[in-house]
């Protein structure tokens, strides 16, 4: 005799889950009339695997449409190197409570120092949660922009943008951007703000912002944006990559 007690625990699970798959309540009610113990574990257990089923194909989806050149996360990523400013932890970070809260992280420091990881890792943590996520570098996006704008889809292109919870923007001010592609840009920094979280990866320092993007004005209206909601994070130390390669080339010499 299975207690009463199991048996409302498992009528529980079966309620949860059908909720989470859009179905009515009627399964719970005909395992209140009808149903045996074992035949109410089962159901159970089949409507989890289907549950976990569709959260592994929307990750997978979510992922796909993300666009990450590859999958980063926080195994073995070192956060030494970082400087963070007060308002944010580590563990705030790592949690994307930032991304629920509609703000910004601006990761500024030299080539080859982790941004991209981590703004990847952030990413991939993100969708992890169920929530949509585009990477870009910009060189990328403002290309897509200007083609879209010549082709007249650009509205459907800004909308596809807006729906996002994350845009991030790889390798911001790495290469100049003509006017055109300055004020494209400036639309998407415009239409995100307060209503979506931006990353931008970057080696430039804000008061360089007017000679890339052809406008003083134009940056200084970006950066206001990005910062009245946002966190800047500093990287220092030396290149990873030239770390690394530095020292397969002082294991084959040894």
């Amino acid at each position: 005799m299975v207690p009463l007690k199991e048996r409302e625990a498992t009528r529980r699970r079966i309620s949860e889950c059908c909720k989470k798959l859009i179905l009515s309540q009627r399964m719970v009610e005909i395992c209140e009339e009808s149903s045996t113990p074992k035949q109410e574990e089962f159901l159970a257990y089949l409507l989890e695997q289907e549950v976990l089923k569709r959260e592994q194909n929307k990750r997978a989806r979510q992922l796909n449409r993300a666009c990450f050149p590859v999958l980063k996360s926080f195994d073995a990523y070192e956060f030494g190197s970082i400087r963070f400013p007060p308002a944010l932890s580590r563990d705030e970070l790592v949690s994307c409570h930032f991304i629920g809260e509609k703000k910004n992280l601006i990761l500024y420091g030299p080539v080859g120092v982790g941004k991209t990881h981590l703004a990847i890792a952030l990413g991939v943590k993100a969708c992890d949660k169920g929530m949509n996520v585009r990477f870009h570098t910009v060189t990328e996006l403002v290309l897509k922009l200007g083609e879209a704008h010549r082709a007249g889809t650009l509205e459907k292109l800004v909308r596809d943008l807006q729906r996002l919870d994350l845009l991030i923007l790889d390798e911001w001010g790495y290469v100049p951007v003509d006017r055109e592609g300055s004020q494209l840009l400036f639309r998407v920094v415009a239409d995100s703000y307060e209503s979506k979280s931006l990353i931008l990866t970057t080696n430039l320092e804000f008061s360089k912002w007017g000679g890339i993007f052809t406008d003083e004005q134009m940056a200084a209206a970006m950066i206001d944006r990005l910062i009245h909601h946002g966190h800047l994070l500093l990287f220092e130390g030396e290149s990873y990559r030239m770390t690394h390669a530095l020292m397969r080339q002082t294991a084959k010499t040894g």
